[in-house]
């Protein structure tokens, strides 16, 4: 058996010189393809020049053209997670403001920022999120001083400092009670704000923008030009049942937008109306002890139920707070499963559990077929696990990100290790005397 392992070296060394991507073959896995479906028994995964070219049963596997074999003795094989509307790679410490990009209240501009240049791979947030078997992250602004928090980027995860997939993806929007405080204390002024924008977005790409009298500032105005014409997903973060509605209404007067929903907590109560506009929904699934107003609805059935009518829904928001990072994503998408053992509660099969955090994420970032699925022409992101990846006591072995085995140790990895014994040899110099 051959085993991909890496040499000990400093993150700076890694990010200095990226891995090249490996020719190998996985064998004897239990292999998640990530498109909904069930786990397949003596799987293989076939990597060649950092794309998936096979991800199924022996019996279809062929002939291996390379001497990589990893048998893997019966072990998980999933595709890297996708992390859906983090702020990975934005905050080295949130509450050192100097370290902190995720919003820009004082800021001219709005919808033109771009979170692009802010993206830190070097963050240790980027390394633990990893160790959790996330290789890819749709990372998004928080709102600053308008309802329109900037654009978002599509990120990998991996040891290098090229982390930028793609950038300006979507544009991020508030229509909640977050929008209707930025906006001058209303839903009614956010709602005529967003609308102003875009006017003035379609006004500026007809070459009829007249800044002397427009609201925009003309880089913001220029910014959502993209957005008008479909060309950049609009993701708007709403949480009450009127409040979706409202977002869905949108499309009856500019037919072009491309909306997903971010957060709907009370996305259930209107699942039908969701799934007719197609409106895809990015939803923290656990949220059933509401924060606010617009959450008084709220409930852990509210991602089975949506996806039962037939909404596509990816488990995302997972930012912050230790219980509530994107590592945890595998524990949440389990907890949907566990759900459908409650009753009266509803959650989601294993295969469109584990779908909602790869395969679906990548889909409504307009990245399906290339991300979060082990499948032909996919990049060859795929993840070795120590049992299944759904239950909180299994963990990643392997994370593989383009066909490159990636390190797993972060700052948390050294300090539990240098701290798991009461060996004062392992304190730093510092504590020598």
């Amino acid at each position: 058996m051959i085993r991909f392992a890496l040499t000990s070296a400093s993150a700076l060394a890694l990010l200095a010189s990226p891995a090249q991507a490996q020719d190998f073959v996985i064998t004897n896995a239990k292999v998640a393809v990530g498109d909904g479906s069930e786990p397949i028994n003596d799987g293989v995964v076939i990597v060649e020049d950092g794309k998936i070219v096979y991800a199924g049963p022996r019996s279809g596997a062929g002939r291996f053209e390379t001497d990589q074999v990893q048998d893997i003795g019966g072990k998980w094989v999933t595709p890297g997670l996708v992390a859906a509307v983090t702020d990975l790679g934005l905050a080295d410490s949130a509450g050192v403001s100097q370290s902190n990009d995720k919003s820009a209240s004082k800021a001219r501009f709005n919808a033109s920022l771009d979170v692009g240049p802010a993206i830190n791979p070097a963050s240790q947030h980027v390394a633990v999120a990893r160790t959790g078997g996330l290789t890819r992250a749709i990372v998004a602004p928080s709102q600053g001083g308008s309802l329109f928090a900037g654009q978002g980027a599509v990120i990998d995860l991996g040891s290098d400092t090229d982390a930028i997939e793609k950038a300006r993806v979507f544009q991020l929007a508030n229509l909640g009670e977050t929008g209707a405080r930025l906006s001058g204390g209303s839903r009614t002024a956010a709602h005529v704000e967003l609308r102003n924008a875009l006017a003035e977005a379609i006004a500026y790409a007809n070459n009829r923008w007249d800044g002397a009298r427009a609201l925009l500032p003309q880089m913001d105005a220029k910014a959502l030009g993209p957005v008008v014409s479909g060309e950049q997903k609009l993701f708007v973060e709403v949480e009450r049942a009127a409040d979706i509605l409202g977002v869905i209404a949108l499309k009856h007067e500019f037919p072009k937008l491309d909306l997903a929903l971010v957060g709907a907590s009370e996305g259930w109560m209107v699942a039908r109306e969701i799934a007719a506009a197609g409106v895809p929904v990015i939803a923290n699934p656990m949220n059933d002890l509401p924060a606010s107003f617009e959450q008084l609805a709220a409930t852990q059935s509210n991602v089975g139920r949506m996806s039962q009518a037939g909404v596509k829904v990816a488990i995302g928001t997972l930012s912050g707070s230790t219980g509530n990072q994107p590592r945890n994503a595998a524990q949440y998408a389990g907890n949907m499963v566990g759900l459908q053992k409650v009753p009266g509660a509803t959650g989601l099969s294993w295969g469109k559990a584990l779908a909602a955090i790869t395969s679906v994420p990548a889909e409504i970032a307009g990245m399906g077929g290339k991300f979060g699925v082990l499948k032909p022409g996919a990049a060859g992101d795929l993840v070795i696990w120590d049992g299944d990846p759904l239950e909180v006591s299994s963990a990643p072995v392997q994370v593989f990100i383009d066909g490159v085995e990636q390190p797993l140790q972060s700052h948390q990895t050294r300090l539990r290790d240098r701290y798991r014994d009461l060996d004062e040899s392992d304190l730093p110099k510092a504590f020598d005397h």
